[in-house]
Protein backbone atom coordinates (compact mmCIF):
# COMPACT_ATOMS: atom_id res chain seq x y z
CA UNK A 1 0.00 0.00 0.00
CA UNK A 2 2.80 2.45 0.86
CA UNK A 3 4.42 1.68 -2.51
CA UNK A 4 1.22 2.52 -4.38
CA UNK A 5 0.53 5.71 -2.44
CA UNK A 6 4.14 6.88 -2.84
CA UNK A 7 3.92 6.31 -6.57
CA UNK A 8 0.65 8.23 -6.69
CA UNK A 9 2.27 11.19 -4.96
CA UNK A 10 5.26 11.10 -7.27
CA UNK A 11 2.95 10.81 -10.28
CA UNK A 12 1.33 14.09 -9.22
CA UNK A 13 4.75 15.71 -8.85
CA UNK A 14 5.87 14.47 -12.25
CA UNK A 15 2.62 15.76 -13.79
CA UNK A 16 3.36 19.15 -12.24
CA UNK A 17 6.92 18.92 -13.60
CA UNK A 18 5.59 18.26 -17.10
CA UNK A 19 3.15 21.16 -16.89
CA UNK A 20 5.74 23.71 -15.79
CA UNK A 21 7.96 22.68 -18.71
CA UNK A 22 5.40 24.02 -21.16
CA UNK A 23 6.89 27.53 -20.88
CA UNK A 24 10.44 26.25 -21.40
CA UNK A 25 12.23 27.23 -24.62
CA UNK A 26 12.50 23.52 -25.51
CA UNK A 27 9.43 21.96 -23.85
CA UNK A 28 8.87 18.79 -25.88
CA UNK A 29 11.86 16.75 -24.70
CA UNK A 30 11.33 17.83 -21.09
CA UNK A 31 7.62 17.07 -21.13
CA UNK A 32 8.36 13.65 -22.63
CA UNK A 33 10.88 12.91 -19.85
CA UNK A 34 8.49 13.91 -17.07
CA UNK A 35 5.57 12.08 -18.70
CA UNK A 36 7.70 8.92 -18.95
CA UNK A 37 8.38 9.11 -15.20
CA UNK A 38 4.70 9.89 -14.66
CA UNK A 39 3.68 6.81 -16.66
CA UNK A 40 5.93 4.52 -14.61
CA UNK A 41 4.59 5.97 -11.37
CA UNK A 42 0.95 5.74 -12.45
CA UNK A 43 1.44 2.15 -13.59
CA UNK A 44 3.05 1.24 -10.26
CA UNK A 45 0.32 3.06 -8.32
CA UNK A 46 -2.50 1.32 -10.18
CA UNK A 47 -1.04 -2.16 -10.72
CA UNK A 48 1.14 -2.32 -7.63
CA UNK A 49 4.16 -3.32 -9.69
CA UNK A 50 5.91 -2.54 -12.94
CA UNK A 51 8.22 -4.52 -15.18
CA UNK A 52 11.80 -3.76 -14.15
CA UNK A 53 12.60 -2.56 -17.68
CA UNK A 54 10.32 0.48 -17.35
CA UNK A 55 11.94 2.29 -14.42
CA UNK A 56 15.35 1.08 -15.58
CA UNK A 57 14.94 2.61 -19.04
CA UNK A 58 13.58 5.94 -17.76
CA UNK A 59 16.25 6.07 -15.06
CA UNK A 60 19.08 5.37 -17.48
CA UNK A 61 17.92 8.10 -19.84
CA UNK A 62 17.68 10.53 -16.90
CA UNK A 63 21.17 9.54 -15.71
CA UNK A 64 22.78 9.95 -19.12
CA UNK A 65 21.05 13.27 -19.72
CA UNK A 66 21.94 14.62 -16.26
CA UNK A 67 25.59 13.64 -16.74
CA UNK A 68 25.61 15.33 -20.13
CA UNK A 69 24.28 18.56 -18.63
CA UNK A 70 26.57 18.43 -15.60
CA UNK A 71 29.67 17.72 -17.69
CA UNK A 72 29.52 20.96 -19.60
CA UNK A 73 27.57 23.27 -17.46
CA UNK A 74 26.66 24.46 -14.03
CA UNK A 75 29.06 24.75 -11.16
CA UNK A 76 28.38 24.74 -7.42
CA UNK A 77 27.43 28.44 -7.43
CA UNK A 78 24.60 27.83 -9.92
CA UNK A 79 23.23 24.97 -7.82
CA UNK A 80 23.17 27.30 -4.80
CA UNK A 81 21.27 29.94 -6.81
CA UNK A 82 18.55 27.57 -8.04
CA UNK A 83 15.98 28.54 -5.43
CA UNK A 84 16.78 32.22 -4.96
CA UNK A 85 14.29 33.27 -7.63
CA UNK A 86 11.84 31.42 -9.84
CA UNK A 87 12.83 33.35 -12.94
CA UNK A 88 15.71 32.17 -15.08
CA UNK A 89 18.73 33.94 -13.62
CA UNK A 90 21.16 32.57 -16.19
CA UNK A 91 21.46 29.64 -18.57
CA UNK A 92 23.75 27.91 -16.06
CA UNK A 93 21.17 28.17 -13.26
CA UNK A 94 18.56 26.80 -15.66
CA UNK A 95 20.87 23.88 -16.46
CA UNK A 96 21.37 23.24 -12.73
CA UNK A 97 17.59 23.07 -12.30
CA UNK A 98 17.23 20.76 -15.29
CA UNK A 99 19.98 18.43 -14.08
CA UNK A 100 18.41 18.38 -10.61
CA UNK A 101 15.03 17.43 -12.05
CA UNK A 102 16.66 14.57 -13.91
CA UNK A 103 18.36 13.40 -10.72
CA UNK A 104 14.97 13.39 -8.98
CA UNK A 105 13.56 11.27 -11.80
CA UNK A 106 16.58 8.96 -11.60
CA UNK A 107 16.23 8.61 -7.84
CA UNK A 108 12.56 7.76 -8.01
CA UNK A 109 13.02 5.30 -10.86
CA UNK A 110 15.76 3.61 -8.81
CA UNK A 111 13.41 3.44 -5.82
CA UNK A 112 10.65 1.94 -7.99
CA UNK A 113 13.06 -0.62 -9.43
CA UNK A 114 14.51 -1.60 -6.05
CA UNK A 115 11.38 -1.59 -3.89
CA UNK A 116 8.79 -2.76 -6.40
CA UNK A 117 6.83 -5.81 -5.29
CA UNK A 118 7.65 -8.82 -7.39
CA UNK A 119 4.63 -10.01 -9.22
Amino acid sequence: MIFRVSNGIMALLFAFGAIVQLNDPDPIRWVVMYVAALAVSVTAAIRGTVPLALPAAVGLVALAWALFIAAGGPGPAEYLQMFQEWEMRSPQVEEAREASGLVIILGWMAAVAIFRPKG
